[in-house]
């Protein structure tokens, strides 16, 4: 064999080495592999901890209107038995006889006290 072909083979074998090691140290290890998984699952739990975080200050404002009106009615209330209580005892004033309250439904009846109506 002549020189040129075992200079030709050398350089083949080289060539296909660092073809090799090229391809071995371009593989992804399991480590990396690993942290990537990590990262992906991390970034998927962020994005739904923002969700739940968004979710429960929605809850909450809401929460805090449904007081609001509650106690609104609360008020609301009060201010008809107070104005119903007046016009009954101005009736009796008059000498009149107020007209038989209706029946009160037992749902009602916990929510309004001292009805002497």
């Amino acid at each position: 064999m002549s020189p040129e072909t075992w200079a030709s083979i050398a350089v083949s074998a080289v060539t296909g080495g660092c073809g090799v090691w090229a391809a071995r140290s371009a593989r992804r290890t399991p480590r990396q592999e690993r942290r990537d998984d990590f990262t992906t699952v991390t970034d998927r739990l962020d994005k739904e901890i923002a969700r739940l975080h968004q979710r429960i200050g929605e809850q909450e404002t809401e929460s805090a209107r449904q007081r609001d009106r509650i106690g609104d009615q609360d008020l609301a209330l009060g201010w008809l038995l107070s104005r119903v209580r007046v016009l009954v005892g101005y009736i009796r004033q008059s000498g009149l006889e107020p007209p038989a309250p209706a029946p009160m439904s037992e749902r009602a009846r916990q929510y309004i006290h001292n009805v002497d109506v």
